[in-house]
């Protein structure tokens, strides 16, 4: 943005670059280095980080805080009343980390009950047309394609990869390093490092790319990536259901991988939600 068709704005200090064209509530906060680019709505409760660029008729509204260096591409509308009839009007809020990139017409709602959040983490790629509903946790390094619509509650590990158009029921947990393939049915929890896909869901395999990514299969001299395949098959192709395959499981001396694989698995099978999603057999 040329400094001729924009506004500095000193914000405690702070300076940023507003168009003319944009509307900012002046008690919004507006850190250094900050663009806001015509169109653009910033409502009083909003906080805006370093260094972050928000592109044209964007929307941000409620009680939003953003951290530093994100990039907010046009038409995203964030920070908006959640779409939940439960809610009252409660002072809730949605808050963005650092380095993430938003593209075009995400929308992301805050949490539904008083002092809750929707929250989403660092270096997450939010492709666009993504919607996440009320309550969301996002870690970090997530990547999620166009078109994904994520209902309330919804919570996804860190460095999973959601493919586009496709819908994650509500309260459904994805786990970390998970793969979940374009145009999925996510009704039930996702465990990590899994590759699952299909209309219903099912676990394929494990997501092999993913973790030599990370560099998994050289941990430990490659024993964490041989026990974890291990493990899978004991959990997803033997003839046991998953509940008697982690009972078997414990009985082995659990490398990190493995162990936070298991752990998921029980959560959910204990957790009263969805439970794990199964292999394709369905048992």
């Amino acid at each position: 943005m040329s400094e001729e068709h924009s506004t500095s704005v000193i914000t405690d200090g702070r300076l940023a670059q507003v168009h003319p064209m944009a509307v900012v509530d002046s008690r919004a906060e507006l850190g250094h280095g900050v663009v806001i680019s015509p169109g653009v709505v910033v409502g009083p409760e909003v906080s805006i980080g370093p260094n972050t660029w928000v592109g044209p008729n964007v929307v941000l509204d409620g009680h939003l805080r953003i951290g530093a260096h994100n990039r907010i591409y046009p038409g995203a509308c964030l920070g908006q009343e959640p779409q939940d009839l439960k809610y009252k009007g409660a002072p809730t809020e949605v808050v963005i980390g650092d380095h993430n990139t938003i593209r075009e017409c995400v929308t992301i709602n805050r949490a539904t009950d008083e002092g809750e959040q929707t929250r989403i983490g660092d270096h997450n790629l939010l492709m666009a047309y993504c919607h996440l509903g009320h309550n969301c946790w996002l870690g970090n390094n997530i990547v999620m394609s166009n078109g994904i619509q994520v209902a309330g509650h919804v919570l996804i590990e860190d460095r999973a990869v959601i493919g586009g158009c496709l819908g994650i029921h509500q309260f459904v947990h994805i786990g970390g390093m998970a793969m979940v393939g374009g145009m999925t049915r996510v009704d039930r929890d996702v465990p990590p490092y899994c590759l699952v896909e299909g209309h219903p869901g099912r676990v394929r395999g494990l997501n092999l790319v993913g973790l030599r990514r990370q560099g998994l299969h050289r941990h430990g001299g490659g024993q964490e990536f041989k026990q974890l395949q291990e493990i899978w098959s004991l959990l997803y192709r033997s003839d046991y259901v998953i509940a008697d395959g982690l009972n078997l499981a414990r009985q082995q001396s659990l490398l990190p991988a493995s162990d936070h694989l298991c752990t998921f698995l029980e959560g959910s099978l204990s957790s009263g939600r969805r439970g794990p999603m199964p292999p394709p057999s369905g048992r």
